[in-house]
């Protein structure tokens, strides 16, 4: 997909992407790999131990768990009416009329 140059909204000309973003994703990848071999083989790379992966994990998974009580808590927030499909009248106050 090309993007657009929205300086010029007259005639907006299509223009490429540039540097590593503009690049095929399988190059990227070709990239990216070269990036890590070199730095495992100058010894600069990180490798986790047992122990750093599993705190890693459990850190990963309080994350989850808290997102998903979050969204919980926002849902039970929403108004039934909100989560029905479709027109729903709402009685807006004493004296209120529905929208004709």
């Amino acid at each position: 997909m090309r993007d657009l140059d929205l300086d010029n909204a007259d005639n907006p000309i299509p223009r490429r992407g540039r540097g590593f973003a503009g690049m095929d994703p399988s190059r990227q990848r070709d990239i990216a790999r070269e990036g890590g071999r070199a730095a495992h083989e100058q010894g600069k790379a990180h490798e986790f131990t047992p122990e750093e992966a599993r705190a890693a994990g459990l850190k990963s998974k309080a994350v989850r768990l808290q997102r998903e009580q979050d969204a919980a808590a926002v849902s039970a927030a929403v108004p039934v009416a909100a989560t029905v499909a479709g027109p729903v009248e709402v009685e807006v106050g004493v004296g209120a009329q529905a929208p004709a």
